[in-house]
């Protein structure tokens, strides 16, 4: 039995209880890296509660913020990128996944 990619990232999708956001993927990287909201808030010159905003999908960042996200944590800025993009399609129901690469 063959299952195709579709499939496995909606199932993936309603095990984690909907699409991973950009603000899911911020707190699941910040929880692997052990770092507390409050110091990522600091290093991100935000408040606590605006991070937790974030985090739980009540606000969502430009991608201006997502870039800086991406240096702060030492991530990949083109993956922060795609998913903030992501969200803001989402935002005007547009169910898209975009893929980012360096030009």
């Amino acid at each position: 039995m063959t299952i195709k990619n579709d499939e496995i990232l909606k199932a993936l999708d309603k095990m984690r209880g909907g699409p991973l956001t950009f603000g899911k993927m911020i707190e699941s990287i910040r929880k692997c890296d052990e770092i507390s909201q409050v110091d990522l808030a600091k290093q991100m010159n935000i408040s606590r509660a605006h991070l937790c905003d974030i985090e739980k999908g009540r606000r969502i960042v430009s991608l201006s913020r997502a870039i800086e996200f991406a240096k702060v944590l030492g991530y990949s800025h083109t993956q922060f990128a795609a998913k903030v993009l992501e969200d803001q399609a989402r935002e005007v129901g547009l169910k898209v996944k975009i893929t980012v690469t360096a030009a």
